[in-house]
This record gives structure tokens, C-alpha cells and sequence, in this order.
């Protein structure tokens, strides 16, 4: 006999003349639904040009949270009315192609399954699935042009066959982490581009520049070395000289020879003053670098913008010179965590923070000691259960830290852990400058500092930016992702070497999605709350409370109570009509 969740899985169902929806009307909560409830939407039919889509399984974000409290005022929504046009939530989706118009029956066919790439451009406008476009939270809904043809082509990814709907829908959240370790930064001159080379006056070292200096075509000087001078004439760059300027008239330079974007390159030679090198720093125009050439270590820490690492991706470089063109390159700036270090996650706990954890264990040639860090024991203990025994399997030492509990600080327990030296990696997954200043302190000189959690741009913390060209620092961040970084997961995935349903924390029905974010604001599950539509009334579970509810299901949970194939089955074999 066939199982439901077969059929469920061949699209072998009748399909319903309704649907349950949590379409948001505004701001707020109370603005969710109606009455506190979803509210059934009749089920349509494709035209030609869109397919129906059954949503099988969608993961909560805290972005959710976001745009239900903010509402139209967030700012992918462009300030809409949602009273009189709503959206609905949910981004990270996976689902069953049900039915296709005619224009579209050469590219999909009914029973495919898909997940979503929710960040989406049409003709350079920033657009969003679960933003602007209504999102999964809904059992059935119509696809067309807003998902098909984007400027990256269809925001859609095909899935393999052995893959289930949870860890479909953690590919987005997965591809996040994989986005952070690929390398995001413009590394070389711009080509096209304006560079500004600062120098100190009374600074006489002969510089090189061995490749890259003919890509401007702007070159701003100020107060140069005559060898650098020397350099630029033998360009055929237009260069403009203005020496002699202070701090206070940089933001004059900017508005006029960049229209107030911001130098695409800045070269900082011989620098000396923390306070200038934070000043210079404003100006970089997004995706710029920071080019710091010395041998001299600056008179304290820089007061950067950690939100525009985060969001704009703006690169910090250095070297000690003279060659300034050593600087750039894939070579000196890595991205990835270094082989056989040791790599400390702040902010382990949380759902993000696991997979960022995860991935380091199961990285081939990754750290071989990983330090996950957390103001809470309960999160610290489930992240053991979860991920100890892959720790094992893959011959890593995982090590968890609480600041709360323990007797000595977070940066001595680092330095007596490293015998002095320091991390290799520091990756923090707290949205809190302070936290991010004090991460800075835990690496080495040569480390990598990641900025996974974004604080608004203009933030700003003291960081060491001294080591970025005495000793090669890395400091970098990441936003979003590509359809390529879900690819990734999928691929490991299918390959065994990554198990993206691990981080499954809770899961619910169509009627739980509210107190699945509610629970996102609490922090009540360490891992992701899944949540699926075409089960309406199941209550929000963690996976440690399935034992109760669902005990088939809790039996099939692999080790460490983890989601996997097996217990998705007996899930949905248990709560679909038979």
C-alpha cells in the first residue's frame, strides 16, 4: 500500500478549492492573518505564462520578525500600503511544482521540486520573495515573471530526488554561511575606477607599484612620495594633486570628484594616526578597498564601520611595502578558515551560529580546534548533542565557551586555549558592536575576523587595523547570497558531506507559523523552525518534544535527536490523512 507521504511526494493529492494563508495587512502581529489566525484564499489556476506551486515546507528567519514589526516602513517594501496591497512572509521554501501554463511547459513540469533564492534583482531594483513578492506562508500560490525572470534568470533551484523538504528549506539560510566564506571582496584596482593615494608628508621611501596602477582612470594625490609621483605620471590616468589637505576637507574631495559615492580605491602610505586612518576609511565607495602600505604600527585602534563590512563589502589590504601593488589579490587576502586552526564562533547557539559551526567541522583540511561561544548553557548543550559527534567522526576538538558562567573572561580563556597566540579565525554571528570590538581582541595577528551578523551601516568599532599590513589581518563580512552558494549545498549535500537538516531546532503546522517567530524573538529553539503549510494543525514542537507528541517520528531522529530523511517520512506519514 502506498504511504501518504509517497503519494504526498508524487503529488498524487486532490487539490483543494482553498488554501490557508498568513498574509500580513501591516505592521504588527495583530496585523498577521485575521483574528490571530490564517485566513483561507481560494486556490487559482495558472494562465499561460504561470505555473501553481505547493508550498511543502517554509524555515523562519528573524528577517521574518523584521518585516512583520516594521511592516511597510521596512525597507524592501518601499513604504506600501500593505492595508490595501499585503505581503506575506516566509523566504526560505521549498516546494512542488502542482500545475504550468502553456509558455512554461518547457522549462518545468508538474511534481518538480524546487527551492527558493529569495534575493532577487529585476532590472537592477532590488526585489524579495517573502518581501515584496508574498512569500510561502501560504499552501498554494502562482508563480510567474516577479520569480521567472529576474536578472539572474529564474530565482528557482531544482532539486535532487534524495533531498527532503526541510533541508530544502535550509539551503537559503545554508547558502548564507557558504556566501561568507567566498570571497565577496574586490581584490585588484578598479578598472575605470578613481583612486586616492594618501601620503605623509616627510615620508621620503621609494615605493613600486608593480600591477594594477594603469586600471584608474582617476589618480587623487595627496602629500605622495616624488616616487610615487613618478609612478602616476607614467599613467594615462587624469591625476589631480592636493596636498596640504586635513581630515576636515576630505568630505569636500569626495563630493567633488566622486559625486559623494566614495573613492573606489584609497592607498594609505606610511600611516601613523588611527584617528586619519578611520577618517579616510568613511570615504570608500561600496565594494572599495583600503589599501594600508607601512612598517610602522598605527598610535591605536581605528574606529571602522563595521556595518559597511557587513553590507558593502568594503576590503581592508595592506602590506609593509614598497611594493603597493602587494597588497591585492586572491594570494594575501584569504577568505576561507585556515587548515588545521583553530576557529572561535561568537554567538554559537543560535540557528546560524550552528551552521556555522557545522560546516567548519565537516570542512575538509578545515580548523581542528573549534571554540563555539554562548551567553547561554542550555543553547551550549544543545549544540553539543548536535554537533559532538560529528566533531568526532571528523577528528575536530570541539570546545564550548560561556562568558556568563565561566571565571575568566572570553579573551584570556582564547589566549590560555592558543598558549598566547590567538585564533586563527573569529566569526561573529552577534549583531552587537561591542561584541564585534571585543571578537577583534581574540585573534591573532595574522587572523580573520568575520562579521556574519550585520549592525546598521555607520556603526562603528575600534579594531586593530595595524595588523592588516604588519601581519596580513583579514577583516570581512557578507550579506545575502547567490543561487550559486545554494547550489553549493545541494551539492555537498548529495555528496554526504554536509547534512543540512541538522539544524532543524523545531517544527509546526500551517496554524503554528505565529508562535514559530514568536519563539524566534524568545530565542526558545537553538536550531531553525520549520514550519509546514499542508499540516495545519500541529502545535510547535522541538525536536526534544516529539518523544511526546510524535513518537514514531522521535524514534527515526538521527544522533543528537537530528532531522533527517527517515524522520521526515514517518512525519508526514503520521499527521497526513491517510
Amino acid at each position: 500500500m502506498t504511504s501518504a507521504y509517497d503519494r504526498y511526494r508524487a503529488a498524487d493529492l486532490d487539490l483543494p478549492d482553498t488554501a490557508w494563508a498568513w498574509n500580513l495587512h501591516g505592521a504588527g502581529e495583530d496585523n498577521m492573518g485575521k483574528d490571530g489566525e490564517p485566513e483561507q484564499v481560494a486556490v487559482p489556476r495558472p494562465d499561460a505564462d504561470h505555473m501553481l506551486v505547493r508550498i511543502d515546507s517554509v524555515g523562519l528567519c528573524f528577517s521574518d520578525v523584521k518585516i512583520m514589526r516594521q511592516g511597510g516602513s521596512h525597507p524592501k517594501l518601499y513604504d506600501r500600503d500593505l492595508g490595501k496591497e499585503p505581503t506575506r512572509l516566509g523566504h526560505e521554501v521549498s516546494l512542488t511544482v502542482i500545475e504550468v501554463g502553456d509558455n512554461l511547459e518547457d522549462r518545468y513540469h508538474a511534481g518538480q521540486r524546487l527551492a527558493v533564492q529569495p534575493d532577487i534583482y529585476q532590472d537592477g531594483r532590488s526585489t524579495a520573495y517573502g518581501y515584496t513578492i508574498p512569500g510561502g506562508l501560504i499552501q498554494y500560490h502562482l508563480m510567474g515573471a516577479e520569480m521567472l525572470e529576474t536578472d539572474d534568470g529564474a530565482c528557482l533551484l531544482p532539486l535532487p530526488d534524495s533531498m527532503g523538504y526541510a533541508e530544502a528549506s535550509t539551503l537559503e539560510p545554508w547558502g548564507c554561511v557558504m556566501a561568507a566564506y567566498t570571497q565577496r571582496r574586490r581584490l585588484e584596482p578598479k578598472d575605470g575606477g578613481t583612486m586616492w593615494i594618501v601620503g605623509r608628508p616627510g615620508d621620503e621611501r621609494d615605493y613600486e607599484f608593480s600591477s594594477g596602477l594603469d586600471a584608474p582612470a582617476t589618480i587623487v594625490m595627496t602629500d605622495v612620495p616624488a616616487s610615487v609621483a613618478t609612478l602616476v605620471e607614467g599613467t594615462s590616468a587624469t591625476t589631480v594633486v592636493r596636498d596640504g589637505i586635513g581630515t576636515d576637507d576630505y568630505q569636500a574631495l569626495v563630493d567633488e570628484l566622486t559625486d559623494g559615492a566614495g573613492f573606489d580605491d584609497i592607498v594609505v602610505l606610511d600611516p601613523r594616526s588611527a584617528a586619519t586612518v578611520g577618517e579616510v576609511a568613511r570615504h570608500i565607495a561600496r565594494r572599495g578597498t583600503l589599501n594600508l602600505v607601512g612598517e610602522t604600527a598605527l598610535d591605536g585602534l581605528v574606529a571602522t564601520d563595521v556595518g559597511r563590512l557587513h553590507y558593502d563589502y568594503t576590503a581592508y589590504l595592506g602590506g609593509r611595502g614598497p611594493d603597493i601593488a602587494a597588497s591585492y589579490g586572491e594570494a594575501r587576502n584569504r577568505c576561507d578558515l585556515r587548515s588545521e586552526g583553530t576557529t572561535v564562533f561568537v554567538g554559537a547557539g543560535g540557528p546560524m551560529g550552528l551552521m556555522h559551526v557545522q560546516r567548519a567541522i565537516q570542512q575538509p583540511d578545515g580548523p581542528r580546534r573549534i571554540v563555539a561561544t554562548e551567553v547561554s548553557d542550555e543553547r551550549l548543550k544543545s549544540l553539543e548533542d548536535r554537533l559532538a559527534h560529528l566533531a568526532e567522526s571528523n577528528d575536530c576538538e570541539l570546545v564550548t565557551f560561556n562568558s556568563q558562567t565561566s571565571q575568566e573572561s572570553l579573551h584570556d580563556f582564547i589566549l590560555r586555549t592558543t598558549d598566547g597566540r590567538g585564533a586563527d579565525d573569529v566569526v561573529v554571528s552577534v549583531p552587537l558592536s561591542e561584541v564585534m570590538a571585543e571578537a577583534d581582541t581574540l585573534m591573532s595577528s595574522d587572523g580573520m575576523l568575520v562579521f556574519f551578523a550585520g549592525v546598521p551601516n555607520g556603526t562603528l568599532a575600534p579594531l586593530n587595523l595595524s595588523a592588516v599590513y604588519l601581519d596580513n589581518a583579514q577583516y570581512t563580512g557578507t550579506s545575502g547570497l547567490t543561487i550559486h552558494d545554494q547550489q553549493q549545498v545541494v551539492d555537498l549535500a548529495t555528496r554526504g558531506a554536509l547534512s543540512p537538516g541538522s539544524i532543524v531546532g523545531a517544527v509546526g503546522g500551517m496554524r503554528a507559523a505565529k508562535d514559530g517567530l514568536q519563539a524566534l524573538v524568545e530565542g526558545r529553539y537553538s536550531g531553525k523552525v520549520l514550519i509546514f503549510p499542508q499540516i495545519h494543525d500541529l502545535p510547535l514542537t522541538g525536536l526534544d518534544e516529539l518523544q511526546q507528541r510524535l513518537p514514531d517520528v522521535a524514534a527515526k531522529l538521527g544522533p543528537g535527536n537530528t532531522w533527517n530523511a527517515e524522520a521526515e517520512k514517518a512525519f508526514f506519514d503520521s499527521l497526513l490523512p491517510g
